[in-house]
């Protein structure tokens, strides 16, 4: 099959953005587009909107932006053929024409889902036949429902060497082996893979059975077997339950993975029917991404025996090229020797949710595990400790978020090894200005109080990094969650501003001297001209003709520090306020903090223009 560009173009003409979305997102008419709360990320206050005319969508808290192709494909977690299928049927269009070898592996796949079907209604009823009883009586005791089983489609493989063969004698040998029904070993007859087995069926995203997990019901390893790798299952693309927990987490906001099957299981009978499970391996590149398509904060719940914790640790690893703003993993520790199975039935779902309103963060995770990965007694110790920590930042892909991470672990190994350990008692504290007039400390700095991104920003900073972009449009996109602020400064600043990341997301291949060109003939030439010329900033991203990458670090730099310094320095206002009416040491230490963040942004911005001068 060959898709082209124009029939996708035609397509996405055809399909109504809105609509689309309209089916499972609240959306209101605002001016020439639509708005909503964003189903990709929590929120109260609408970011998401909708824009039919030119067939995109685009949040501006997480970023999220596609048409209606990968809407499909992120929202409703489906292939990117079967969501063109879809759309197209809809439209009323046709699919193109499949080649020769295309048509001859969609019947073959058309084949394999049709055999795994009848297989699976074959363990069905076996189970509920005579010879289903102990793995009746195993699904008793482990409290798991009648209905239950039903839903998961739960079944029993007899003792057998080939009964299943027998049965599904229809589809041959052949098939039966390629979909890993039946093991073959050289020239004796093929006999039964699954064999006096509680059997689960594994489905893919549309619901399709394509594999099995088989439990032992007595004696026997291994304790849980799974199909092989087939045309239909990968383990390392696949999740337990992802067919049933992706409408269920879009309700709960969140999605639970898990260690095994029955903790799924278990969990969806106490009411947590978004969890999901990996299938005997590592969670992999591409079950985390699966997974953050169903939320920007998954739940990691392993046991809290060493082997899920050894487990947990492995999932963050390897989810920290992945990070992203907003993007990362949660984990919950269950009690030592029980799992999620274990905890919901002996202490009911109120226990588990429990465990969820508190979960434990990805860098505290990386924290606590090198912290206690050995003594720290020593100034080689300490040292490797520091060492092991920045080489997990360095993994993280996304600049800004690896730079958050240096900040932190930096900022904890300080409070951990840098401040004397000592009793302090706390001095008197005599105000600087006698006599005046006691004023109340300023609020905590909530969402509100970061207005200050604009009231509060640096605005020959921000006509910097307005420069900058301009100059390197390709740039905008990948920091849109903090430009959003940016809207709220006013006058030209702030029009010229709008203008430039609506230019820029509409065409992302659009280059800096054809966005220039744009904006001159729409009456903001002036103003961009000005912020253009060679002398108007000293940094590397506003200067013609500069190394792309390193322009791209430093706009990287410079936005980060726009960002932080006004939260900083009202942070540092307050704490100055407490300071005043409380004179107490931690009142102090809060003080002198944040001077030393105030002092090192004002260097590290100074470097920019340092490394600039001596380019």
């Amino acid at each position: 099959m060959s898709l082209t560009p124009a029939f996708l173009d035609e397509l996405r003409a055809r399909t109504l953005l809105s609509a689309l979305i309209g089916k499972t997102v609240k959306l209101t008419k605002a001016g020439r587009e639509f708005k909503g709360c964003c189903p990709f990320h929590n929120e109260k206050t609408p970011s998401f909107y909708v824009n039919d005319d030119k067939s995109f969508y685009h949040c501006f808290g997480c970023s999220a932006h596609g048409d209606a192709i990968r809407w499909m494909t992120e929202q409703r977690g489906l292939p990117f053929i079967d969501a063109v299928k879809e759309l197209a049927q809809a439209a009323g269009m046709e699919m193109p024409a499949q080649d020769r070898q295309s048509v001859e592996r969609a019947e073959r796949a058309k084949g394999l889902h049709d055999l795994m079907a009848d297989a699976a209604q074959f363990f069905t009823d076996q189970l509920n036949g005579i010879a289903g009883a102990e793995a009746r009586a195993l699904l008793e005791r482990r409290g798991i429902k009648a209905e239950t089983a039903r839903t998961f489609g739960m079944g029993y493989s007899p003792d057998s060497r080939g009964k299943l063969r027998e049965a599904l004698k229809s589809y041959g040998d052949p098939a039966l082996i390629e979909a890993g029904m039946l093991i073959k070993v050289d020239d004796k007859d093929p006999y039964d893979r699954f064999r006096g087995r509680l059997m689960i069926p594994i489905r893919d995203a549309r619901g399709r059975v394509i594999a099995f997990g088989g439990r032992v019901i007595g004696q026997g390893e291994p304790k849980y077997l799974n199909s092989p790798d087939t045309p239909l299952f990968d383990k390392g693309r696949t999740l337990y339950n992802l067919d049933r927990a992706a409408p269920a987490s879009r309700k709960s906001g969140r999605v639970i993975v898990v260690e095994g099957y029955m903790d799924v299981i278990a969990l969806a009978q106490a009411g947590f029917g978004e969890a999901v499970a990996p299938l005997g391996t590592a969670l992999t590149e591409h079950q985390l991404e699966r997974l953050w398509r169903l939320s920007d904060v998954p739940i990691l719940c392993f046991d809290g025996d060493a082997a899920g914790q050894k487990a947990a640790i492995r999932a963050a690893l390897r989810a920290l090229p992945g990070l992203a703003p907003g993007r990362s993993l949660r984990f919950v520790t269950l009690p030592e020797g029980q799992d999620p199975d274990d905890l919901v039935r002996a202490r009911g779902p109120s226990a588990f949710d429990a465990l969820l309103e508190k979960p434990e963060s990805l860098v505290d995770r990386l924290w606590a595990h090198e912290y206690a990965a050995e003594p720290l007694d020593t100034p080689e110790q300490r040292a490797g400790l520091k060492r092991r920590l920045m080489t997990h930042a360095e993994a993280i892909a996304d600049p800004d978020v690896r730079h958050e991470y240096q900040a932190e672990f930096r900022r904890r190994i300080d409070d951990l090894f840098a401040r004397p350990k000592r009793d302090f008692t706390p001095r008197q504290f005599t105000p600087r200005r006698p006599g005046t007039k006691w004023t109340p400390p300023l609020p905590p700095v909530t969402a509100e109080a970061k207005a200050v991104r604009a009231a509060g920003i640096d605005r020959l900073l921000a006509k910097a990094v307005l420069a900058g972009l301009i100059r390197h449009p390709t740039e905008i996109a990948r920091h849109m969650e903090v430009l959003g602020s940016l809207k709220l400064v006013d006058g030209a600043l702030g029009r010229l501003f709008e203008a430039v990341v609506d230019l820029a997301l509409e065409d992302r291949a659009l280059d800096s001297q054809r966005l220039i060109t744009i904006l001159g003939s729409s009456g903001l030439g002036q103003i961009t001209t000005d912020l253009l010329r060679a002398d108007a900033t000293p940094y590397s991203f506003t200067q013609d003709g500069a190394e792309p990458e390193r322009a791209s670090a430093d706009l990287d730099e410079a936005i980060a520090i726009m960002v932080a310094r006004p939260e900083v320095d009202a942070a540092l206002a307050q704490a100055t306020s407490e300071l005043e009416m409380s004179a107490s040491d931690e009142a102090f230490q809060r003080q002198m903090e944040l001077l030393r963040e105030q002092r090192a942004l004002e260097l590290r911005l100074a470097n920019l223009i340092q490394a600039n001068n001596d380019a």
